[in-house]
């Protein structure tokens, strides 16, 4: 397993980034990017990638990377970090955000952290732990023992140290339940324990977090012309070059959702794209639903109602009103 995650060096807590900058969030395709961009120029700011995807070079496509424009238009952060075989920790994500804020409130400008990946929202809104070094021996251990027993076997190992873990993990994140396994054996508390000094929410009135909400049929029309697109400019050709440049891709990666579906459908030898493109939009509809249900749970947030045919200008002055008046 590569050793480029933070989770290999000494425990640093990470401190709540959200009273020290703006952050724009929202399911995929609701228009964040847009109007991140167009309140970056408002208020003079500069924005902060809050994308697991967008960590990677050359994952540009699928991940709705920030054109050379965009980047003209409003200085962007935290994109292009590493390369796609590489993990990339929440932790990891923290100490470069973290940085990256220090030296734009230094510039005078205003930091506008944009996306929806939500482990690294959390951790900017409520803080982090990492939790202690990694113990590569352990690691292997466990991952041999997911090779010869399959993932429903680790979870029950995690349901048996973290019941509340195994509940909060996605039923395929091995990363994550191996993560949980190993706090668990090197300080015999829970990962969920130690947590939870996290688990606290900001007041409202003191930080500034706002969610873009659409109607359930706008957006799932906004990301069935995303995904169209997408396979428009080239998202087939882009994995091709990823899985030829680099032959196997990290867990994180290979899971995004449209890379896995191409990865899969590359496999299988087929040149019918029709079944391909309607998978990939059903499943990152259902990322949507997912992501709308996981906002929910943040009471930092202030909601802002979108519809059609709302400008990004127009979201972002209304952003602008509630953030100084």
């Amino acid at each position: 397993m590569p050793q480029n995650s933070t989770e290999g060096q000494a425990s640093i807590s990470y401190k709540p980034l959200v009273q020290d900058a703006i952050v724009l969030t929202g399911p995929t395709a609701s228009g964040k990017s847009a109007t991140a961009i167009a309140l970056a120029q408002i208020i003079n700011g500069e924005i902060l990638s809050l994308d697991s995807i967008a960590v990677y070079r050359g994952m540009d496509i699928g991940s709705a990377k920030p054109t050379t424009e965009d980047q003209r238009t409003a200085p962007h952060h935290l994109i292009d970090l590493v390369e796609p075989t590489e993990d990339f920790s929440v932790a990891c994500y923290l100490a470069a955000a973290h940085a990256k804020v220090e030296q734009i409130r230094l510039r005078g400008r205003h930091p506008i952290f944009v996306g929806g990946t939500p482990m690294f929202l959390k951790g900017v809104l409520r803080g982090f732990d990492p939790g202690p070094p990694a113990d590569w021996g352990f690691r292997q251990a466990v991952e041999a023992d997911l090779e010869n027993h399959g993932i429903e076997a680790l979870r029950e190992r995690l349901q048996q140290v973290d019941p509340l873990a195994a509940h909060r993990i996605g039923p395929n994140d091995a990363r994550r339940m191996i993560r949980a396994l190993e706090v668990s054996h090197q300080t015999g508390v829970p990962i969920s324990h130690r947590q939870l000094q996290f688990d606290h929410y900001q007041d409202p009135n003191e930080c500034n977090v706002f969610t873009l909400n659409w109607q359930r049929s706008q957006l799932h029309e906004r990301i069935n012309k995303r995904v169209q697109q997408m396979f428009e400019d080239g998202f087939i050709a882009e994995v091709q070059n990823l899985l030829g440049a680099y032959g196997k891709l990290s867990r994180t990666a290979a899971q995004a959702v449209g890379y896995r579906e191409i990865i899969e459908w590359i496999s299988q030898d087929t040149e019918d794209t029709h079944v391909l493109i309607e998978e990939v939009s059903a499943h990152t509809r259902q990322l949507a639903r997912r992501q709308e249900t996981w906002l929910r749970s943040f009471e930092e947030r202030r909601i802002i109602d979108v519809t059609e045919p709302d400008k990004p200008e127009v979201i972002a002055k209304k952003i602008a009103e509630k953030l100084f008046r």
